[in-house]
Formats: C-alpha cells, sequence, structure tokens
C-alpha cells in the first residue's frame, strides 16, 4: 500500500510539473506573438552575446578538451594528481584537469568535461555531482574585462571580484567533499604498490587503446561534438533573453523586485538592488549590467556585493545549460543547483570581507594590459585570450603536478621509514 501510494505521488507530481512547464511555455509563446518587436531584439542581443563572446572563447578549448580526453592525456593526469584531489576535494585525480578548463575558460565548460568524465566512467555518480558543483565557474577576462571594465568603469575592482569568486569556488569544493558516500577506490587509484609515472604511463597507453580512433577522426570528433554544444549554449543564451525581455516588458520582473526588496533590508543592502538581482537569478550578463549601472544610486560596496553573488550563482540560463548537457548522464542536477545558492552565498561574504582590510592589497596586484580591457571579438583580442589561457593553464596544472609529487614521495618515505621503526 505504501509504495502504491508512493507510485500515485509521483505520478500527481510529475503530471503537475508536466502541467506548469505547458502553461509557461504556451505563455512565453502568447508574449512574443503581442510583443514581437521586443521578442525580436532580445533574441538579437542574445545572438550578439553569444556570438561576439562566448562561441569564440570557449570553442578552442572544447575542441582542446576533447582531443586531450581522447589521447588518453587526461587519463594519465588523473593518477599525477590523484594525491591532490582525492585528499582535499575527494574526487579523482582527473578532477584537477576540469577544474583548471574551468577556472580559465568559465562557464559551462567545467560541466560539459564533467559529463564526459562521467560518460567514461572514470568519476562515479557522486563524484561527478561533487565535481560538477565546484568546477563550473567563470573566467578571469569576464570578471576583469566585462565586469570591472566593461560595466563598472573601474579596473582596480577586478582583482577583489576574482579573488571572492574562486575563493569561494575553493571553499565550496572543500564543503562538497562531504556530499554522498564514496565508492570503494580502484586499483588504478590505489596504485596496487606500482609507482606513479609507470601507473600514469600505463593509463595513458590503455586509455589510447581503448579509444582506437585515429587521429584524423579524433579531430573530426572534437570539432562535431564541440559545434553542437556551442549550439545548444547559443540556444539557451537566446531563449533566456527573450524569457527576460518578456518579463520585463509585463511587468513580472517589477513584482518580483518589489517583492525580494522586503528580503534584502534586514541583510542591510539597498532595495534598490532587488532589481538587478531578479535580473541575475534569471541571466547572469543582464543581472550585472542591471547591478553596476551608473542609473542605480547605491554604494559601490554593495554593489560589488551584489555582482559578485549574481556571478556565483550564474543564472538559470546556465543552469539550463548545465541540465541540457548531463541529461544523457545519472548526474543529479539537484546538488548542482545548492552548490551555486552556497556559492552565492560565500561570494557576497567574500566580497564584503576583501573589500575592507585585503582590498587595498588585491589592488597593487599588476594585471595583463588586455584583461582591463572591454571583451571585442576581435580577432587580435581573443588571439590574446587564448594565448593568456593556456598560459594560466599550464602554470595552474605545472603547480599541482609538482605538489602532486611531493605529496606521493612524502607518503612513499614516510611509509618506509615507519616500516624501518617497526623493525
Amino acid at each position: 500500500m505504501a509504495n502504491y501510494r508512493r507510485q500515485k505521488d509521483r505520478q500527481s507530481n510529475g503530471m503537475l510539473k508536466t502541467l506548469l512547464l505547458a502553461a509557461a511555455a504556451s505563455f512565453l509563446t502568447v508574449c512574443t506573438v503581442f510583443y514581437p518587436e521586443e521578442a525580436f531584439n532580445a533574441s538579437i542581443n542574445g545572438l550578439a552575446i553569444w556570438w561576439n563572446i562566448v562561441f569564440p572563447a570557449l570553442l578552442p578549448f572544447f575542441i582542446l578538451s576533447q582531443i586531450l580526453i581522447g589521447l588518453g592525456v587526461v587519463h594519465m593526469m588523473g593518477i599525477f594528481l590523484e594525491p591532490v584531489m582525492r585528499p582535499l576535494f575527494n574526487v579523482p585525480g582527473v578532477g584537477s584537469f576540469v577544474l583548471a578548463m574551468g577556472l580559465a575558460s568559465g562557464f559551462p565548460l567545467g560541466a560539459v568535461l564533467t559529463a564526459d568524465m562521467r560518460r567514461q566512467k572514470l568519476v562515479s555518480k557522486m563524484e561527478a555531482e561533487r565535481l560538477v558543483s565546484f568546477v563550473n565557474t567563470s573566467d578571469p577576462l569576464f570578471l576583469f574585462g566585462a565586469v570591472a571594465v566593461g560595466m563598472f568603469g573601474l579596473p582596480e575592482i577586478g582583482a577583489t571580484l576574482a579573488a571572492a569568486h574562486y575563493l569561494s569556488c575553493l571553499s565550496l569544493g572543500l564543503i562538497m567533499r562531504f556530499y554522498g558516500r564514496d565508492p570503494a577506490p580502484t586499483a588504478e587509484e590505489d596504485g596496487g604498490g606500482e609507482g606513479l609515472l609507470s601507473r600514469a604511463l600505463d593509463a595513458l597507453i590503455k586509455a589510447r587503446r581503448e579509444d582506437g580512433r585515429t587521429l584524423g577522426q579524433l579531430m573530426g570528433d572534437a570539432v562535431h561534438r564541440s559545434i553542437n554544444t556551442q549550439m545548444l549554449i547559443g540556444g539557451f543564451i537566446i531563449l533566456f533573453s527573450v524569457i527576460i525581455g518578456m518579463l520585463e516588458v509585463i511587468g513580472i520582473a517589477a513584482l518580483l523586485s518589489s517583492a525580494l526588496a522586503f528580503l534584502l533590508s534586514p541583510l542591510g543592502l539597498d532595495p534598490a538592488l532587488s532589481r538587478p538581482l531578479i535580473s541575475g537569478l534569471l541571466e547572469i550578463d543582464l543581472g550585472c549590467q542591471a547591478a553596476a549601472g551608473p542609473d542605480l544610486f547605491v554604494p559601490l560596496d554593495q554593489k560589488m556585493i551584489a555582482v559578485s553573488a549574481i556571478i556565483a550563482w550564474s543564472g538559470l540560463s546556465v543552469h539550463a545549460q548545465v541540465a541540457s548537457i548531463v541529461s544523457d548522464t545519472d548526474i543529479s542536477i539537484k546538488p548542482y543547483i545548492t552548490a551555486r545558492l552556497v556559492h552565492a552565498i560565500l561570494a557576497g561574504f567574500y566580497t564584503y570581507l576583501l573589500i575592507g582590510a585585503a582590498e587595498q592589497a588585491l589592488h597593487g596586484i599588476s594585471i595583463p594590459v588586455f584583461l582591463s580591457t572591454i571583451p571585442s571579438g576581435t580577432g587580435t583580442y581573443w588571439w590574446a585570450r587564448t594565448y593568456f589561457i593556456f598560459q594560466k593553464l599550464s602554470l595552474f596544472l605545472l603547480g599541482m603536478f609538482l605538489l602532486s609529487m611531493l605529496l606521493h614521495y612524502y607518503k612513499k618515505i614516510k611509509t618506509v621509514y615507519g616500516r624501518d621503526s617497526g623493525r
């Protein structure tokens, strides 16, 4: 009887969800019919963001990551970096590649690579849900160029926003390590007494042999899959741009803003921030633009806190992209959504702290000149961007590799010393 009731409840919930989605889709369709000009302009705006900013920014890294996975390089990195990733974040060493690419390239590459790792069974379901929760982050060029320079017109605040974002990201990773139960370690992870280098080379050779594709086929598949993913991302950006435009024109956004304003005052935030936060709830770029705008008469520190929370939350548009990307895996989207909320709270809190005592120290850090420019979509800018990201990606992975080797040999020496002492 209890099982029958649970089954009926699930059916009722599924029917209710279907009806709500159908009603929402119908309502959006009616709105676009009554406001065709606003819908068209919103879709053009979303298309411009995707084509000029997102597409050229992510495509090289999508293709590169697919090739590295097919060649077995990521599998080899997983063995090398296991001593760092497992104690810190409770994920396999292959998570280091996902983390590095996510930090360097921004949304939604971290989710794309996590889904790829799960399809190849390089991570368990629980590990994938931990990983995607903190590796799907904003890239430094968005924080410095688009937000600090393009929206605020204040290059000096970029370091504060970036530090808060990445500190909260790593803090979230440490929190998520306690999520779920761990699977038993595989033979590849526990090592079985083999040396780290030999295990890494074995993993590389084994992965390449199991993949079996020629280099030409591998590159072709990488380009084809990357273009398909980019089209998916572009479609979501355009769709949510239209949704936000319709909510604005029919007044629903204003009603939601009024409701949120009552919650901001107890937190010590200006109620005027409610409108940008509602926009940021749906789409990250529009929310940041609204919060940083000169027509919003709110203290700068509160604007920065709001923007930092919006970037960490990343918007329902990005969440929908992630949900679609992982839809053919067993990865649950619920832990990811919860983690985004925690990330937003942590990012806002870290921003509040860094605006005070640590802000002056952060502003003294020198950054590349092109970081202090608005993303232009030109060939020169994107070449500089790609070079910068590859450079930082290499330095990050090299640092992780050296740390991993130190930890590995420290444990090995400690084990040998302990055996000798016991004799």
